[in-house]
């Protein structure tokens, strides 16, 4: 790949904020699953997911709708058809998936599976768009795959024979978390980074509310039951997990090289894991972390080598999207 026009080379930054922010997106992007598995307690997932993003949307969009190209940039009917195609792709099924999973996959194990987001984002770029993958991303897909296999087959320590169906529910949520991210590039998406993630948090958001309420979870909602420990959780996940990390994410990638702000994506698993263990007494088998470590190998391939190599020639996007709703590929 050719170097970067000066123009658009991420400026230099000082090195107390790249690692502040750096350890803001590493820290809580990786305990959104311990916070998820907390709400969760007391609240149906699915609700309890809508609710979180339909508020941070909300805030987001009061803030960011007004900044920037205000006259050449406003949302329409297009953009919030391509908003709600997207945000239910990353939020209804990504976000979605991991908080129904989570009442019966341990917190670490759901970050490792979504960890695969990667290998779905540059398999759906080669099928879809045509994209050339560079060798070590082919390896890194290999060996990203590979990895999984471990951790869902049958046998002690994985967890595809004692939690199918969960499994299942939130592989297909990174698949379309991967799918998602990639149609992203030509979804008609606002070009303002800050709008078009507040409507797919919007659209998303509502799309959770009525699947849960397609549940049956509205039935389970005791507000006498809720506990005080729950709502906090849901505070946390809005306040730090869907504004303040994705702030400093946003400003990593105006400051930073890609490659290093990309680098949640195998740090956040680790911190899940850490935190599952340390606070809620989760088992880590040896088989568990030979396969994380093998899937975030491939997921270091990928992110190192760029992902992919010259895409063919092809339409140019309808605009070109910014960061999506969701927190990173290792955040839920």
């Amino acid at each position: 790949m050719g170097s970067m026009p000066a123009a658009t080379r991420p400026r230099l930054a000082p090195l107390s904020l790249v690692v502040l922010a750096l350890g803001t997106v590493y820290l809580v992007w990786g305990s959104t699953y311990l916070g998820i598995r907390i709400a969760i307690e007391t609240l149906p997932p699915m609700l309890m997911s809508g609710v979180r993003f339909m508020t941070a949307g909300a805030l987001l969009y009061a803030f960011a709708i007004r900044r920037g190209d205000t006259v050449g940039d406003r949302p329409g009917r297009a953009q919030w058809l391509a908003a709600t195609v997207v945000g239910g792709a990353l939020l209804l099924c990504g976000n979605g998936g991991v908080a129904w999973g989570e009442q019966f996959v341990p917190t670490g194990l759901a970050s490792l599976l979504i960890a695969t987001v990667p290998l779905w984002m540059v398999l759906f770029a080669r099928l879809l768009f045509g994209d050339r993958l560079t060798w070590p991303a082919r390896t890194g897909v290999a060996v990203g795959f590979a990895g999984l296999v471990l951790l869902v087959a049958p046998g002690a320590g994985g967890i595809g024979d004692a939690q199918p169906l969960a499994t299942a529910v939130m592989l297909t949520g990174a698949a379309c978390w991967g799918w998602g991210s990639v149609h992203a590039r030509r979804a008609a998406l606002p070009r303002r980074p800050l709008v078009s993630t507040a409507m797919q948090m919007l659209a998303g958001g509502g799309l959770q509310i009525l699947a849960g309420t397609a549940l049956g979870e509205l039935g389970r909602v005791d507000l006498g039951a809720v506990s005080t420990r729950s709502l906090l959780a849901v505070a946390y996940l809005i306040v730090f997990g869907s504004l303040a990390a994705f702030t400093a994410y946003s400003w990593l990638l105006r400051n930073v090289p890609t490659a290093l702000a990309s680098t949640y994506a195998y740090v956040n698993p680790l911190v899940a894991v850490a935190l599952g263990w340390a606070l809620l007494g989760e088992q880590v088998t040896v088989r568990s972390l030979v396969a994380g470590a093998i899937i975030l190998t491939g997921v270091a391939l990928i992110i190192t080598s760029g992902g992919r190599g010259r895409p063919k020639p092809g339409p140019a996007p309808d605009a070109a999207p910014g960061p999506t709703a969701r927190e990173g590929v290792g955040g839920a």
